[in-house]
């Protein structure tokens, strides 16, 4: 499938070896791929970003007014994030990423997004951990407690398979009560997941919000032909 491999960055972080690189995907069109690697097992690519994009779109599409203050939780390779900055309304953007070697590569333009999200003066990089956030003051390093009017997330692949197990509790009642309190009134929470939305994790949701739905993003799988889908859990507070 590729040629043309180039390692970009290499990091030893707390969840393990990251690998930044680029490659030329000649069978596919030519273009050139960025992909992330955390110890040995891909994680993120630029020729996937359809579920990423659809993430702030779902959360952001409807919602009126502006001034709009806006939380990503994970920053990857920016898609999420710079899909929200095409928004005018969004006034505010806090992008928190728990590995600084992720953010250091947007700083530096190594990624495709990255001059697009560092020279916006809306977006601010936060590097923390954003699950411990939610445990604590929230979101805003300066204001502890501010409110926001969406916070999306795209860190785990669903909310039963996490990168790391110390995420769990994020994805029940209490976690998701927490975060929720993080949010304005009309407020969306979106969460981005590898899989169609099931229905355990709908019901916490409905428990917690006063709305909540699933969304399925299909999109073309090049590499093996078809499509592929991801899920988008979307909630929201009156």
């Amino acid at each position: 499938m590729s040629l043309g491999f180039e390692e970009l960055d290499y990091q030893k972080t707390p969840l393990g070896e990251l690998i930044l690189q680029r490659r030329s995907a000649v069978e596919v069109d030519g273009r050139e791929i960025f992909e992330v690697k955390l110890n040995g097992e891909y994680l993120m690519s630029t020729l996937f970003h359809e579920g990423e994009v659809a993430l702030t779109d779902l959360a952001l599409g409807g919602k009126d007014g502006d001034g709009w203050q806006v939380v990503v939780g994970g920053l990857g390779l920016g898609y999420t994030a710079a899909a929200a900055l095409n928004y005018p309304a969004v006034a505010r953007l806090v992008v928190v990423e728990a590995l600084a070697p992720v953010i250091d590569w947007h700083q530096r333009q190594l990624v495709p997004n990255g001059a697009l999200l560092s020279n916006d003066t809306r977006c601010q990089y936060r590097n923390a951990d954003f699950f411990a956030l939610a445990r604590g003051d929230g979101f805003d390093p300066h204001m502890p407690g501010h409110r926001f009017d969406a916070i999306l997330l795209d860190i785990d692949h669903t909310p039963s398979f996490l990168l790391n197990p110390s995420h769990a509790d994020f994805y029940t009642e209490p976690g998701l009560l927490r975060v929720r309190s993080f949010l304005r009134p009309g407020g969306v929470f979106a969460l981005w997941s590898n899989e169609l939305p099931d229905d355990h994790f709908l019901s916490l949701l409905t428990q917690v919000f006063d709305r909540a739905q699933g969304h399925s993003v299909e999109f073309p799988n090049p590499i093996q032909g078809g499509t592929a889908t991801n899920g988008v859990y979307l909630a929201s507070i009156l």
